[in-house]
């Protein structure tokens, strides 16, 4: 091949990958604009340059296919949050915020040791909000990561729809490599239907606004059907070989019939309460545990027993609760 042939080649070549690399000529995201076009009125000139932008971001399939939650087992899970610095920022966090974090409990029904736990799992108090480009993390799952595209183009519509009312840049928008932002890492239809203007002043501020934090959570939390007073989780004994039910974290089955089949609950609690065993591989073997109304609630923000356990164990070592 000759010099000229050869540089011809490679021309061709740059231009393939470049074709490849811009998600704007993609049928398929091309499909995507005309939907919000027609179905929410955005400027397709707008969308085709966002889309033109976007980067498709390796690092964010590779950390989508082993979250914490499916690869971890209780033992190595809990020392990651419940840890004694964790315990500190929290009891930091409730002295520098208890008025809000007290409105909040009385206007939503949610503890505040709850509700600052939740920030310390998934922030550490607003310090580890992520670095990741949103949009960038959306379209790359949305168009390249089959198992939950549907979910992660809906996200996208979302994220458009939220910077849209919010009036946001989709350039400055970071976040986790899942596409949740701010201090209580809210996805961005649950930015949109829960986040709350909890000071006052005309908007909703996940990022820098502490009280919209504090308020939103609390209102995620009541709108899922949070039961005030009530308990989350109890330990449980198990005197005899059970079938242990595994994804099931919504509480189904009576106490009672549940001690009937050799699974008894660890502190006094109605008979007639549902409840799901749940089982960890801990430290020191198989912990049994039984799930309650509350901890289903928990799981509505992440769907992982290990996780509503971190945020429940941490919640419980504030000083608040000593």
């Amino acid at each position: 091949m000759n010099p000229i042939t050869s540089l011809f080649a490679l021309f061709l070549l740059f231009i393939s990958l470049n074709v490849q690399a811009n998600y704007s000529q993609r049928d398929d995201v091309q499909q995507f604009i005309d939907k919000m076009v027609e179905k929410h009125g955005f400027s397709r000139d707008v969308l085709i340059s966002k889309f033109a932008s976007a980067k498709k971001l390796d690092g964010v399939l590779e950390a989508i296919a082993k979250p914490a939650e499916k690869v971890l087992t209780w033992k190595d899970y809990r020392p990651i949050f419940v840890t004694s610095k964790r315990i500190r920022g929290g009891n930091k966090f409730l002295q520098q915020h208890h008025e809000t974090l007290k409105r909040a409990e009385k206007e939503y029904g949610v503890p505040a040791e709850i509700i600052t736990a939740i920030i310390g799992v998934e922030t550490y108090y607003g310090r580890l909000s992520g670095k990741t480009r949103v949009f960038d993390s959306l379209v790359t799952l949305g168009f390249d990561y089959p198992p939950r595209s549907r979910f992660f183009l809906s996200e996208l519509e979302q994220f458009l729809l939220l910077t849209r009312e919010e009036n946001i840049d989709v350039r400055d928008i970071r976040g986790s490599y899942a596409g949740a932002m701010g201090m209580p890492q809210f996805i961005s239809s649950s930015y949109r239907h829960y986040a709350v203007d909890f000071d006052g002043d005309g908007k909703r501020d996940l990022w820098n606004n502490t009280t919209d934090v504090i308020g939103s959570v609390a209102n995620y939390f009541n709108v899922h059907g949070w039961r005030p007073g009530e308990m989350v989780v109890v330990p449980a004994r198990v005197n005899k070989q059970v079938e242990e039910t595994r994804n099931k974290l919504k509480p189904h089955t009576r106490i009672s019939e549940l001690a009937s089949n050799g699974v008894f609950p660890e502190a006094a609690i109605d008979n007639d309460k549902k409840a799901t065993l749940i089982t960890l591989k801990g430290k020191k073997g198989k912990e049994y545990w039984l799930g309650l109304d509350n901890f289903y609630v928990i799981t509505r923000y992440n769907h992982s027993a290990l996780y509503a356990m971190a945020v429940y164990q941490l919640s419980q070592e504030f000083d608040a609760q000593k």
